[in-house]
């Protein structure tokens, strides 16, 4: 894949913005929405928000192109990827320690009902 399909101005700006601001804020978005019980789907409405909010950034900070359809669904895609694994972890440590009876927290992300015997 070529980088200039995911990077638009430069790699260390993509780093910065994009990986590490951004990608660090999906993530605590994720877990802080599971947190309180909202559905998935508030998840994803606060990371299309945070793309938003990226695509801003890489304008102000390092003249890239505020309004550009590809950037943005690229970064959104991936604040997305990031805010679902941040949901699904935060979601599975609560099923497996809130209903501890009925699930066991299978890996990281998942959890599964805990076997009679």
């Amino acid at each position: 894949m070529a980088p200039e399909l995911v990077v638009e101005v430069s790699r260390g700006d993509f780093l910065l913005v994009t990986i590490f601001l951004g990608g660090g804020a999906s993530w605590l978005s994720g877990r802080a929405i599971a947190k309180t019980w909202r559905g998935y789907r508030q998840a994803v409405l606060y990371a299309v928000l945070l793309g938003c909010v990226v695509r801003f950034f890489h304008f102000a900070l390092f003249n890239g192109t505020l309004m550009s359809g590809h950037y943005f669904l690229t970064d959104t895609a991936f604040l997305i990827a990031v805010t679902t694994l941040g949901f699904r972890a935060e979601r599975a440590k609560q099923m497996a320690t809130r209903y501890s009876w009925l699930y066991r927290q299978a890996g990281p992300f998942g959890w599964r009902e805990k076997s009679n015997g």
